[in-house]
């Protein structure tokens, strides 16, 4: 049986009922992943941000660590909010700044172990929520793939 075509195969068209309640169910469930994440950062005695912060750095570390200006594009902060939201991981042990060598005018981010276990704990519940959501992610995008 042949599906109604959607916007998302023609963007000219105008959305169908089915596209709303597609979009908002697809951003309920973001939603709903969101507070899961932001209670799991606060039960491990993180804000949500901090836990977020912690989880770029880790990223974007994988390769080098990341600078200031770097967390605060991935976080979508200024710069001066990085550098405040990293103060306070710096003086709660979970972070420590460092001179680039290469280039002593910009600031690196690393992570402390502490950190490192805290984040650990974190990513294992997150995966595993992700995990259990994964059948209705894969549903609503295939909806929106028309």
């Amino acid at each position: 049986m042949p599906s109604r075509p959607s916007p998302a195969d023609n963007p000219g068209a105008t959305p169908t009922p089915a596209d709303y309640q597609a979009l908002a169910m697809f951003r309920l469930t973001l939603r709903r992943f969101n507070a899961f994440s932001e209670a799991a950062a606060l039960e491990a005695g993180l804000k949500p941000q901090q836990h977020q912060a912690l989880l770029s750095i880790k990223a974007l570390g994988a390769i080098d660590a990341p600078s200031v200006g770097e967390v605060a594009e991935q976080l979508l902060i200024r710069h001066h909010s990085a550098v405040e939201l990293i103060n306070r991981l710096v003086r709660m042990g979970l972070a420590r700044r460092f001179k680039d060598p290469d280039d002593g005018r910009k600031v690196r981010i690393a992570l402390t172990p502490l950190a490192e276990e805290k984040l650990s704990a974190l990513a294992t519940v997150h995966l595993q929520e992700l995990r259990s959501m994964r059948p209705l992610l894969m549903k609503l995008l295939r909806n929106v793939q028309g």
